[in-house]
């Protein structure tokens, strides 16, 4: 099955007043590569959450961003005393130094809790992480449908213009058929010419005829691409991810069709030999999109 690499998801799921909401997005990329923004209390778990990605992904870019949001009753909330009591001891000093009338109470302290308190931090994420992960397996299973209903549309586009280049390659191979016997007797003509008075050497004709024809001949070239076309319809129907493969075998048939085209001096296979390239060359863009 084709899979594009593009693609879009979002997930979101609230427990225990713990709202989490995840969002993917991938785009072409030559490898996989997976970048991630993560709630500070789950970073540390990033590696897995990597992974967990990789069971779905293969090729493409993919960038993850994980949002954790909590309601008032159980956000968590960490006071670092060791950091409270240095500022108590700074607000002391302080009133005394002012000679400040009153005592530091714990309104007072409070107004500075940035520097002793923490938010969104528990011991180890773990409730977070578990949340993250069902969600994450949502969005990436939603991902997965996207990209393997627009690997679909490619599908056929692809099945198209394969029927396209076969119906050229078979009137590649007529034409090229039909040139041998016409270049046979222009040699002949020219060679008439050329000995009008002398005895025209039979064997020599026969030699150069031999040589046109095997300069001539594309009959290697088009087996190969058939081989060819008939190895990419066949990796079409893969499982695996073949987009790297199939991308190869684009290779390998601009290849032949370039040398077919070199030996062609002829303008009706010329016109087709463009024609081919430019179908290869739009399967070859599509593949840039294929995991």
């Amino acid at each position: 099955m084709l899979k594009s690499m593009t693609g879009f998801s979002k997930s979101e799921i609230t427990e225990n007043g713990i709202k989490l909401s995840v969002e993917l997005r991938s785009i072409n990329n030559r490898f996989l590569e997976i970048n991630t923004r993560l709630p500070r209390n789950i970073s540390h778990k990033e590696l897995e959450i990597k992974d967990i990605i990789k069971k779905y992904i293969s090729r493409g870019s993919v960038s993850l961003y994980a949002n954790i949001e909590y309601d008032g009753a159980v956000q968590p909330f960490f006071i670092n005393e060791k950091n409270a009591e240095t500022v108590y001891k700074s607000l002391v000093s302080l009133r005394k130094k002012l000679k400040m009338k009153g005592e530091v109470e714990l309104n007072n302290l409070l107004q500075f809790s940035s520097f002793f308190t923490q938010k969104d931090n528990d011991s180890d994420g773990l409730q977070e992480f578990k949340l993250l992960e069902k969600c994450l397996n949502n969005a990436l299973k939603e991902l997965d449908k996207m990209r393997a209903k627009e690997g679909n549309q490619i599908l056929k586009d692809f099945n198209n213009r394969l029927k396209q280049i076969t119906s050229l390659l078979d009137k590649i191979e007529s034409l090229s058929l039909n040139r041998i016997p016409e270049e046979r007797e222009k040699l002949r003509r020219k060679v008439a010419l050329l000995f009008e008075s002398d005895e025209i050497d039979e064997n020599r004709i026969q030699m150069e005829i031999a040589f046109l024809a095997n300069r001539l001949d594309i009959s290697e070239e088009c087996v190969r691409l058939r081989s060819h076309i008939k190895f990419f319809k066949e990796n079409l129907k893969n499982n695996q991810q073949v987009g790297q493969k199939l991308t190869f075998l684009i290779q390998e048939m601009n290849r032949e069709v370039n040398t077919i085209g070199s030996k062609a001096d002829d303008a009706d296979i010329s016109q087709l030999v463009v024609s081919f390239k430019e179908e290869l060359e739009r399967i070859r863009e599509q593949l840039q999109n294929i995991e």
